[in-house]
């Protein structure tokens, strides 16, 4: 796997100029920060070696080379998903890539279903937390030394010192915000009432089917990590209703301008 790493890596790194520091992985329908990207290079997920393919509607799966706000960037347009098939290897393989290539900051975006009774579809969470329900773990198997420790340490899996940057971001914007804990499961169905209420009790504020595997490894390669959600859906008891896939990327696009302002300036005033 190392090897493979490496080749990616350094082909990536062959057809574009730029030394980005910070990677973006951009969620269901939250591509709209594509808009303020200047971009240099754009490549096709399928035309890079070793690369899965993103087979989600609303997923373009496209790796973005570029700047913003004159800071160089890497951006994954579409992110891949335990529940399509592919290995938690697979799934946070370009988590790996990005890090060989000299990326020390890692920002996941993506849509959830709301547990906490306090949050209501539409809101933004800045993750402070997560709990992993995947029922399996990126680093099981032989550890490979050249990428990181046997145990790698998740105390503070989301930066703090990002979290209160974000949070005074969107204080100055007039932005609201909630904070909490991210719960994620392999899909890919929505969650039961029951599962909803497990989730709750559990300490989870929102549950998607994402985020979990690749920020452990962003981690277990020493990245600094940086999350968000939109609260697409409602797991709250009384709140339930039939959702689909497609309604879950409509309320993610119509607030995605307001994760946009958050993560743009906060581009900006990260400094690696």
């Amino acid at each position: 796997m190392l090897e493979r790493i490496r080749q990616t890596a350094h082909f990536l790194t062959s057809i574009q100029s730029i030394e980005p520091k910070i990677g973006i992985i951009l969620g269901t329908g939250l591509g709209g920060l594509i808009k303020e990207i200047k971009p240099i290079k754009v490549i096709d997920y399928d035309q890079i070696p070793d690369f899965p393919v993103s087979t989600v509607e609303g997923h373009h799966g496209k790796l973005i080379f570029g700047t913003i706000n004159d800071i160089p960037i890497m951006a994954m347009q579409g992110r891949f998903h335990y529940y399509e098939g592919y290995t938690m290897q697979q799934v946070t393989f370009p988590v790996r890539v990005m890090k060989m290539m000299g990326i020390e900051t890692l920002i996941v975006s993506n849509a959830t279903g709301g547990l906490n009774p306090d949050f209501k579809v539409g809101d933004i969470m800045i993750i402070t937390d997560h709990i992993n329900m995947f029922g399996t773990n990126p680093l099981l198997g032989k550890n490979i030394a050249a990428l990181g420790p046997r145990f790698p340490d998740m105390s503070q899996a989301y930066d703090k010192k990002l979290i209160t940057k974000a949070l005074e971001i969107a204080d100055r914007n007039n932005i609201e915000v909630k904070q909490g804990v991210y719960l994620g499961t392999s899909g890919p169905t929505f969650e039961t009432p029951s599962e909803y209420k497990l989730f709750r009790i559990m300490g989870a504020d929102v549950v998607g089917m994402s985020t979990v595997p690749e920020v452990i490894v962003a981690r277990h390669m020493n990245m600094t990590c940086f999350g968000v959600s939109i609260v697409t859906d409602s797991g709250v008891p009384g709140q339930i209703v039939e959702i689909t896939h497609e309604e879950v990327q409509q309320v993610a696009a119509e607030q995605e301008p307001k994760m946009t302002k958050i993560i743009s300036e906060l581009i900006a005033q990260i400094r690696n």
